[in-house]
């Protein structure tokens, strides 16, 4: 358990903000799976500024929540300290839990151009965003970053102190470094270390995928919450699981098919709502991998459901799926 300002997580599991994938309807799935934290998909400071969410349908879309998605955190990136300074006063009106920083998007049209991870190379310039940042909010401010730019300048515990006299609340650390996107080994020792340094909560990031990994994470490093990112999207019903064995030391049984193609539907509803049908219908395609991984003939069964470009037979194709399991469950050997 942790705390940032007035939010309490117990035990603290976060979902990653994930650009096209923390969405609403996702964001949603995963608060009922159990996630203490959810955020926005990261926000671009410069558009926000520029554009504002009441002229731009996309901004909208992405700053948009609900009350039961509580607690709640707006991500923005940018490379101007003062253009995520303004950014910041106009994601407070829309009355979230907490503003992050995103200081570890590692891509190079993000990290080149000196936002993101960008801000590894200029310590003197990340201080002053968290800084402006911080200044400009009454909620807590929280940074996700990574080790370093690369296995030569790992900072990661100057960064900390250095955040932490700013008046940042809770650091969450992607264990690589920009150069490594998202390969290679994760390094979790930083993580102690960096315990040890600083007093503000750290929340640790990177290929935690069953509830054993985050098991271990809790134990062996002493962080205070773990984020989840990609292993939420293989595998939705994460955070539920997380929570049982954490609790009991036992692992639930995998989800039956039924249970999938419910989840799947309820997913698809809730984009429906909130997103329109054909946004919906383009974004669900990102998530047929985790719903059905496993059942026999799971690649052909995703890419026939990316073919459908209309409502009704996607549903339809979907629930099939639940009277097919009638005749056995592959998933459970029935």
């Amino acid at each position: 358990m942790f705390r940032i300002g007035k939010i309490v997580a117990d035990p603290g599991l976060l979902l990653a903000p994930m650009e096209d994938v923390s969405d609403l309807p996702f964001r949603m799935i995963c608060k009922e799976m159990g996630a203490d934290i959810v955020y926005t998909e990261f926000v671009n400071a410069e558009g926000l500024v520029r554009k504002g969410p009441q002229n731009s349908r996309r901004l909208a879309v992405k700053l948009k929540f609900l009350p039961n998605e509580r607690p709640l955190g707006i991500q923005l990136y940018g490379a101007s300290e003062d253009t995520l300074e303004r950014a910041t006063e106009i994601a407070n009106t829309l009355e979230p839990d907490l503003i992050d920083i995103n200081c570890g998007c590692w891509v190079s049209n993000v990290a080149l151009r000196g936002a993101g991870a960008g801000l590894l190379k200029d310590l003197p310039r990340f201080q002053r965003v968290a800084q402006k940042v911080v200044r400009s909010t009454s909620l807590p401010v929280t940074v996700k970053t990574r080790l370093g730019w690369d296995a030569k300048s790992i900072q990661i515990l100057e960064v900390g102190r250095m955040l932490e006299d700013v008046g940042i609340q809770a650091l969450t650390v992607h264990c690589r470094t920009r150069a490594q996107g998202h390969k290679g080994l994760v390094d979790y020792q930083w993580i102690t270390r960096l315990k040890r340094t600083v007093s503000i909560p750290v929340i640790l990031n990177g290929d935690v995928r069953a509830p054993q990994d985050v098991a271990r994470c809790f134990s062996d490093t002493g962080c205070d919450g773990v984020m989840i990112g990609r292993g939420a999207i293989a595998h939705p019903w994460l955070f539920r699981e997380m929570r049982h064995y954490l609790t009991t030391g036992q692992l639930l049984p995998p989800p039956s098919t039924r249970e999938r193609v419910a989840c799947c539907l309820h997913h698809l509803d809730l984009a429906v709502e909130h997103l329109g049908p054909r946004a919906a219908i383009v974004g669900m395609r990102r998530h047929y991998s985790g719903y059905f991984r496993g059942l026999h003939g799971a690649a052909q069964l995703r890419a026939e459901l990316g073919g459908l470009r209309e409502l009704d037979p996607l549903r339809s194709r979907i629930v099939a799926l639940a009277d097919e399991a009638d005749l056995g469950d592959p998933l459970r050997g029935e």
